[in-house]
C-alpha cells in the first residue's frame, strides 16, 4: 500500500508556474506507476499526465502537452508536476494517484485504474 499526498497548489496569475509534488507518507512510490488528474467545480475528474514505474514513459492530456511535465525520484519518493505557461482552465483541485505497476513501463491514463489517492492541492489560476 501507498498513501500519496499532494502539495504546492496554490494562486497564480495567467501565464505563472507552479510545481505540485505527490509524496509517499506511507509505503515506497517504486513499485507504482503514478498519475496526476485534476476536477474542476462541476466537472469530473480529468486527467493531466501520468509516469512509468521506470520512471522513462510519460504522457499528457493534449490541453496541458507541452506546458506541464512530470518527474518521479524515487529516492525521494516523490512525483512532480511543473506546470508552466498557466491558464485560468487550469484551475482545479489536483490530485495524484498510484496504481501498483505491474511493468515497469507502463502507464494509466483512466481514473478506474488507479488504487490509492491523495487528497488534493488547489490550484487557481487568476486573469
Amino acid at each position: 500500500q501507498v498513501q500519496p499526498v499532494e502539495s504546492g497548489g496554490g494562486l497564480v496569475q495567467t501565464g505563472g508556474s507552479l510545481r505540485l509534488s505527490c509524496a509517499a507518507s506511507r509505503g515506497a512510490f517504486g513499485d507504482f506507476a503514478v498519475g496526476w488528474f485534476r476536477q474542476a467545480p462541476g466537472k469530473g475528474r480529468e486527467f493531466v499526465a501520468a509516469i512509468s514505474r521506470a520512471g522513462n514513459v510519460a504522457t499528457y492530456a493534449d490541453s496541458v502537452r507541452g506546458r506541464f511535465t512530470i518527474s518521479r525520484d524515487d529516492s525521494e519518493n516523490t512525483v512532480w508536476l511543473q506546470m508552466n505557461s498557466l491558464k485560468t482552465g487550469d484551475t482545479a483541485v489536483y490530485y495524484c494517484g498510484a496504481r501498483l505497476g505491474p511493468g515497469y513501463t507502463e502507464y494509466f491514463i483512466t481514473y478506474s485504474d488507479y488504487d490509492y489517492w491523495g487528497q488534493g492541492t488547489q490550484v487557481t489560476v487568476s486573469s
